[in-house]
């Protein structure tokens, strides 16, 4: 039988085989997972050749993103969290099925907030219900290579006698 003719089918833990190249992780919502994530997010920064600054950056939003999920969970919910390269950016979103309809509503006037606004070029917030109707709170960023998506420019585009940045 060839490739081409398989049928993309679950797995006995509900997982069907990736179709894209994003790095997906599914983990109990526990705050004793976050290092798992965050390591995950440096590892995904530092293949994209992001620099030291950015890759530092990056984990911490992707910390702060799980942190805010995690705190608002449901019990024995899991959090499932997704990479994609996308050009000179990497994404990031997570999402977890959380304790009620209130949980689902993010303060975007709170430090954690304007930690993710400062640190990433695009956050993005929006609910939806999961497929047995419960409220799942979903939070996506972007963080292209330099901070604001402001990348160096090359150093053979410049002007004579202008400088980088």
């Amino acid at each position: 039988m060839s490739d081409s003719s398989r049928e993309v089918s679950e797995d006995a833990a509900g997982f069907a085989p990736a179709a894209d190249d994003r790095i997906r992780l599914r983990l109990t919502a526990d705050l004793a997972n976050l290092p798992v994530v965050r390591s995950v997010a440096g590892t995904v920064a530092a293949i994209a050749d992001y620099d030291i600054d950015a890759i530092s950056d990056l984990k911490l939003a992707v910390d702060e993103v799980c942190s805010t999920l995690i705190t608002r969970a449901a019990p024995g919910a899991a959090l499932e969290c997704s990479f994609a390269g996308n050009g000179d950016e990497v994404c990031f979103e997570a999402a977890v099925t959380v304790r009620g309809e209130e949980q689902v509503r993010v303060d975007t006037a709170s430090f954690g907030w304007r930690v993710l606004t400062t640190l990433t070029d695009r956050v993005d917030t929006w609910a939806s219900p999961d497929d047995g109707g419960l409220p799942t709170l979903h939070i996506s960023i972007a963080r292209a290579r330099a901070a604001g998506g402001q990348h160096e420019q090359d150093p053979r585009e410049r002007r004579p006698g202008q400088r980088a940045g």
